[in-house]
Protein backbone atom coordinates (compact mmCIF):
# COMPACT_ATOMS: atom_id res chain seq x y z
CA UNK A 1 0.00 0.00 0.00
CA UNK A 2 0.96 3.39 -0.85
CA UNK A 3 0.72 5.19 2.19
CA UNK A 4 2.69 2.24 3.97
CA UNK A 5 5.27 3.30 1.78
CA UNK A 6 5.17 6.95 2.24
CA UNK A 7 5.40 6.48 6.33
CA UNK A 8 8.05 4.32 6.62
CA UNK A 9 10.28 6.57 3.69
CA UNK A 10 9.31 9.57 6.60
CA UNK A 11 10.29 7.14 9.67
CA UNK A 12 13.99 7.73 8.88
CA UNK A 13 15.40 11.03 9.81
CA UNK A 14 17.88 10.87 7.14
CA UNK A 15 15.16 10.50 4.35
CA UNK A 16 13.12 13.19 5.93
CA UNK A 17 16.80 15.07 5.67
CA UNK A 18 16.85 15.31 2.36
CA UNK A 19 13.45 15.98 1.53
CA UNK A 20 14.17 19.16 3.07
CA UNK A 21 17.25 19.95 1.27
CA UNK A 22 15.47 18.98 -2.26
CA UNK A 23 12.40 21.02 -0.71
CA UNK A 24 13.61 24.29 -2.65
CA UNK A 25 15.87 23.19 -5.90
CA UNK A 26 16.42 20.01 -8.15
CA UNK A 27 19.72 18.25 -7.42
CA UNK A 28 22.03 15.46 -8.69
CA UNK A 29 22.77 12.27 -6.25
CA UNK A 30 26.59 13.40 -6.04
CA UNK A 31 24.65 16.91 -4.72
CA UNK A 32 22.61 15.15 -2.22
CA UNK A 33 25.92 12.80 -0.55
CA UNK A 34 27.95 15.90 -0.84
CA UNK A 35 25.85 17.45 1.64
CA UNK A 36 25.00 14.15 4.38
CA UNK A 37 28.04 12.65 6.11
CA UNK A 38 26.74 9.16 4.09
CA UNK A 39 28.12 7.37 1.84
CA UNK A 40 26.84 6.95 -1.85
CA UNK A 41 25.60 3.66 -1.44
CA UNK A 42 23.59 4.92 1.20
CA UNK A 43 21.98 7.92 -0.15
CA UNK A 44 21.04 5.49 -3.46
CA UNK A 45 19.28 3.25 -0.52
CA UNK A 46 17.33 6.73 0.74
CA UNK A 47 16.79 8.12 -2.73
CA UNK A 48 15.25 4.87 -4.11
CA UNK A 49 12.90 4.19 -0.77
CA UNK A 50 12.00 8.27 -1.27
CA UNK A 51 11.41 7.47 -4.76
CA UNK A 52 9.30 4.36 -4.22
CA UNK A 53 7.28 5.79 -1.90
CA UNK A 54 6.33 8.91 -4.75
CA UNK A 55 7.97 11.58 -3.10
CA UNK A 56 10.50 12.45 -5.03
CA UNK A 57 11.19 11.75 -8.87
CA UNK A 58 14.46 11.23 -10.77
CA UNK A 59 15.49 12.29 -14.50
CA UNK A 60 18.48 11.09 -15.74
CA UNK A 61 20.27 14.34 -17.52
CA UNK A 62 23.23 12.81 -19.44
CA UNK A 63 25.70 11.05 -17.16
CA UNK A 64 23.91 12.75 -13.62
CA UNK A 65 20.53 11.28 -12.26
CA UNK A 66 18.87 14.77 -10.77
CA UNK A 67 16.03 14.29 -8.32
CA UNK A 68 13.08 16.69 -6.64
CA UNK A 69 10.27 16.65 -4.63
CA UNK A 70 6.93 15.75 -6.43
CA UNK A 71 5.18 18.96 -5.88
CA UNK A 72 1.57 17.71 -6.27
CA UNK A 73 1.79 15.26 -3.54
CA UNK A 74 -0.22 16.10 0.02
CA UNK A 75 2.84 14.40 2.20
CA UNK A 76 4.83 17.24 0.38
CA UNK A 77 2.68 20.08 0.96
CA UNK A 78 2.51 18.89 4.70
CA UNK A 79 6.08 18.33 4.72
CA UNK A 80 6.69 22.39 3.87
CA UNK A 81 4.37 23.23 6.93
CA UNK A 82 7.10 20.83 8.96
CA UNK A 83 10.35 22.08 7.61
CA UNK A 84 9.55 25.49 8.69
CA UNK A 85 8.78 24.44 12.28
CA UNK A 86 11.58 21.53 12.33
CA UNK A 87 14.90 22.41 14.28
CA UNK A 88 16.97 19.84 11.84
CA UNK A 89 14.24 20.54 8.51
CA UNK A 90 14.09 24.35 9.19
CA UNK A 91 17.76 24.72 8.67
CA UNK A 92 18.52 22.98 5.52
CA UNK A 93 15.15 24.78 4.22
CA UNK A 94 16.71 27.87 4.48
CA UNK A 95 20.49 26.56 3.04
CA UNK A 96 18.56 25.13 -0.01
CA UNK A 97 17.26 28.69 -0.12
CA UNK A 98 19.66 30.66 -0.12
CA UNK A 99 21.98 27.87 -2.59
CA UNK A 100 18.65 28.17 -4.89
CA UNK A 101 18.95 32.22 -4.93
CA UNK A 102 23.00 32.55 -5.39
CA UNK A 103 22.95 30.25 -8.46
CA UNK A 104 20.42 32.59 -9.71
Amino acid sequence: MMQDKIFEALASSPRRQILAFLSERELSAGDIAARFEMSAPAISRHLSVLVNAGLISSERRGQFVVYKLVPDNLVNTLSQFAFEICPVGGPLKRESRRAKKAAG
